[in-house]
Parts: C-alpha cells; structure tokens; sequence
C-alpha cells in the first residue's frame, strides 16, 4: 500500500508566521504534534476558518462527546480510515486507539475486516457497520440487529454519523494530501 496518496500537501498548513487573528484563536486550543505545531489537519483546514469553526463543533462531539464507549469509537474510525485509504486519518487514531483501550492486535486485526478471526460478535458487527456504510451508504437489517442487541438508539445514531464524519474528514485529508505530523504511525505492512 503506498502512502501518503499525494506525496507532499495540495495545500500547505499555514505557517504561523502568515496566521490572522482568527486563525491564531481557532489553532490556540488545537493538539499539537511532537514538535509543538498545530496538528496540519488543523493548520491546513485553517485556510477555511468559517467552515473549520463550524465543522468543529460537529467533529467535537463525535470525538469528544458520541455515547459510543471510546474503544468502540476509535474501532469505527480506524476502519473508515482504513477503507478510505486515509493514512493521516489511521495513524492519529492508532494513538488514541491505544489510549482508549484497542490492543495493537485488534489495531492490525482491524484492516481484514468484521470476518477477521478473533472478533467478538459485537465487535464484528462494529466492523461490518462501517464497511456497509462506506461501500452502500447502508447498513442492512441484519447488521442493524446485530447492532442493536448491543446499543440504544443514541449509540447507533452516534456510530452512524461517526462513520459519516470520518469518511468526510478522510476524503478531504486525501484530496489535501494533508500529510502525517512527526511520530504519527503509518499503515501497517
């Protein structure tokens, strides 16, 4: 699998030096990589300081606030990024996997999908959840009662528009050629 698609940005980060005012107050509370700089999503998406304040009260709560346990979350997003071939998008959340519980063996599990040997039935689902919604934009009736023997109402909208958010944050880091910050994972081999 090659990696970055594009192998520098369509678009740059802004440069602190060239940031306004409001780009300052949007990155002021942004995660920073190892080197002490705004994550480039941020710095990237920057460009667009309406659009980006908007997207993030959304992306806030999906990351932040969804029902969904944090384990099952990331277990969700890991896969998008996988389908989506979203290798700034895999390599962030390999790190908050971690911290929220995901054992790098489910991490590398998580690339052969819901079939992969050694999922729990309720995690299979999970998996198959999101490779129905990344490839129909559905999930069938037997996945949804899959999922439902194991979520209330609130989770399962949460783990639908978590999928949504991600393959939309995917897309736009692919096509931006949004590049990994330093110590970030890539894929596995």
């Amino acid at each position: 699998m090659t990696s970055p698609r594009l192998p520098k940005p369509r678009l740059d980060p802004i440069p602190e030096a060239d940031w306004t005012e409001e780009v300052r107050d949007l990155l002021a509370p942004m995660a920073r990589n190892a080197t002490g700089k705004p994550l480039n999503i941020f710095a990237t998406l920057a460009h667009h300081p309406k659009l980006m304040k908007r997207w993030l009260v959304f992306g806030n709560h999906v990351l932040a606030k969804s029902s969904l346990s944090p384990r099952d979350r990331e277990i969700a997003i890991l896969r998008v990024g996988w389908l989506c071939r979203a290798e700034y998008e895999w390599g962030q959340h390999v790190l908050i996997a971690r911290a929220s519980g995901v054992t790098d063996a489910e991490i590398e599990r998580i690339a052969s999908g819901p079939d992969a040997p050694g999922w729990s039935p309720g995690d299979a689902a999970l998996l198959r959840a999101v490779d129905e919604l990344h490839g129909d934009a559905f999930v069938s009736d037997a996945t949804w009662a899959a999922l439902g023997a194991r979520y209330d109402v609130r989770q399962l909208l949460d783990l639908v528009f978590t999928v949504g958010q991600y393959q939309l944050v995917s897309m736009a880091l692919n096509t931006l050629g949004v590049q990994r910050d330093a110590g970030v994972p890539g894929f596995p081999k």
